[in-house]
């Protein structure tokens, strides 16, 4: 048991080491100022540094040439290409449907009346 509480320290203290020298040599870090990213590790023991790489710690850069890791959804749906090209066809289809019924319409209005 005591093996157990000195390899917990001991994961607790590195953890400890690397969110503090992390937080501390980024150029940025999200979520909150630097300063209270210090005091959450230094105040919180083992929960400071999980808490500091998970929502502290800033996400790489994007490599030249690569994809994003993910899209962003659109906000709205006005913003989503897909949700707008389907608009767009049943728009067309009804417009087109609307258009042949005009015409059949027309034509059936401009033939004369048969004695």
């Amino acid at each position: 048991m005591v093996r157990l509480f000195i390899l917990l320290a001991a994961v607790q203290l590195v953890l400890f080491v690397l969110s503090l020298i992390s937080c501390l040599s980024a150029a940025r870090v999200r979520n909150a100022p630097r300063l209270v990213w210090v005091l959450v590790i230094l105040l919180i023991p083992l929960l400071g540094p999980l808490a500091y790489f998970l929502w502290g710690r800033p996400l790489p850069a994007p490599e030249e040439g690569t994809v994003p890791r993910r899209r962003r959804a659109p906000a709205a749906p006005d913003d989503d290409p897909d949700f707008l090209r389907s608009v767009d066809t049943e728009q067309s289809r009804r417009d087109r449907e609307t258009l042949a019924q005009w015409e059949k319409d027309l034509n059936n209005n401009q033939e004369p009346d048969k004695p």
